[in-house]
């Protein structure tokens, strides 16, 4: 027996995956999620404060509101431009006691670097018997840039451009950058002893893994520098030869777990896309609404990763007469999953001189999502990133509808003219299908809802 639709939901159904997405970033808050993560205050010494990431700004102030105001608490976190939150109405007022600077992302510039500089020169002050609280959040590899002896400024913006055009994972992205760094992979993390350390870190990395998140500038690194040759030499990627020398003898080579230095280090994940799909779940299925999570860590190629979202949905909409075979996903229903896709650029466009098309990753699921569901029926999707900003764009993602692609058709926009060119925002705001929030002030990752419903006649 089919669940009942409630009436809003098949009114707009858009409507509802929004607040979906809305619930999923709310619940990866950091000023709902880091009052039981906070260390003791010291009885005596100082509490310093480092961090970098998309929502370092949101959680230096919420650690702000809960340390106590008569408790030394400075430092300085980085973020992205424009990441900056308002103060609360409880900060208000208040001389703020903890620095939010702001760079590039994801290629970094000189204000990276300076910010860099800022959080060597911080976690270098602390002595035996401080603390030092280090906020890490997804985004960091851009925001702390240091490069490694050899590397100019712009050799490390060239690298990440072309990481991020080859279609790379975050592990094998952020493996790289942790050997041609002097902050990450753990660098950061040594420069803080003797004094006590505690990583609070929001993940937007599959398997929640610490070393990846903001490429691990306050944890041990696993990874060698044997590793990122290989993903260097996969990608087609070179540097120059003083470096890649480095790279060879193993002078770059990042802290192992076996050093003792991190003995007493705490590391506790304050926010997480499982708990965030979680929450999103529970709040369908609080409104009529079967919700099922496919996983909070899938990867791939972001369009392809979309097609075969498009595939379940179909199996769900139309499952074959008097089979059981898809009762896993009986409509109507909601399937969500999250994780870190990769788009890879199509470099045979621009070798035939078509325009370098623009969109991030939330956007180009969205393309593949569209072509496979082909305008089925009863099909909506969302998907966008839980930090606001798809790529370097203004938009969060996109949405599909069962009638875009006859509005695309109508407003002269051809879907596989935007595939060849990874134009992923072009098509979706040629019909005004684009999610816009602005930024969120936190960051698990991708967000992905697609919303089937049955015939309700």
């Amino acid at each position: 027996m089919p669940m009942p639709m409630p009436m809003q939901i098949s009114d707009d159904p858009i409507k509802f995956l929004r607040h979906l997405f809305d619930v999923a970033v709310t619940r990866a808050s950091p000023l709902a999620n880091m009052r039981d993560a906070l260390p003791p205050v010291p009885s005596s010494g100082k509490t310093w404060v480092i961090g970098a990431g998309k929502a370092a700004g949101a959680m230096a102030q919420a650690l702000e509101e809960l340390w106590p105001a008569d408790a030394p608490l400075s430092g300085a976190v980085v973020t992205r431009y424009e990441h900056t939150p308002p103060r609360s109405e409880r900060l208000s007022g208040r001389v703020p006691r903890i620095d939010i600077l702001e760079a590039a992302h994801p290629v970094p510039d000189a204000a990276g670097v300076a910010a860099a500089q800022r959080m060597l020169a911080i976690a270098e002050q602390a002595q035996a018997g401080d603390l030092v609280i280090c906020l890490m959040s997804g985004g960091g590899s851009a925001l702390l840039t240091a490069p490694a002896a050899g590397l100019s400024l712009a050799d490390k913006q060239q690298l990440n451009q072309a990481l991020l055009d080859s279609g790379a994972g975050i592990g094998d992205m952020n493996c790289v950058r942790k050997h041609l760094s002097v902050i990450k992979g753990g660098r950061l993390g040594l420069a803080c002893a003797p004094a006590t350390l505690v990583t609070l870190a929001i993940s937007d990395v599959p398997g929640d893994d610490v070393g990846v998140i903001a490429s691990g500038p306050t944890v041990p690194d696993e990874t060698t520098c044997a590793d990122a040759l290989a993903i260097l030499a996969r990608l087609g990627i070179d540097l120059p030869a003083p470096v890649m020398a480095a790279l060879r003898s193993g002078a770059l080579e990042s802290p192992k777990p076996a050093n003792p230095i991190w003995q007493g280090h705490t590391v506790r994940l304050i926010a997480t896309p499982a708990e965030s799909l979680r929450a999103a779940a529970e709040a369908a299925e609080a409104m009529g609404v079967r919700a099922y999570v496919l996983s909070d860590d899938l990867e791939g190629e972001s369009r392809e990763v979309g097609r075969v979202h498009a595939a379940l949905a179909k199996a769900a909409a139309n499952p074959p007469s008097g089979s059981s075979a898809f009762s896993a996903f009986q409509a109507p229903c909601v399937i969500l999953s999250g994780g870190e896709t990769t788009v890879t650029m199509a470099k045979h466009a621009q070798q035939q001189g078509l325009p370098r098309g623009r969109g991030g990753r939330a956007a180009e699921f969205c393309l593949g999502l569209a072509q496979g569901l082909n305008a089925l029926p009863g099909v909506w999707g969302l998907a966008a990133d839980t930090d606001g900003i798809d790529g370097v764009e203004s938009n969060a993602g996109a949405v599909v509808t069962p009638d875009t692609l006859k509005r695309a058709q109508q407003a002269g926009v051809k879907l596989s003219d935007c595939v060849a060119r990874n134009d992923s925002y072009g098509y979706f705001s040629a019909i005004n299908d684009l999610v816009v929030t602005g930024p969120t002030h936190t960051n698990v990752n991708d967000f992905r809802a697609i919303l089937i419903l049955p015939d309700q006649k």
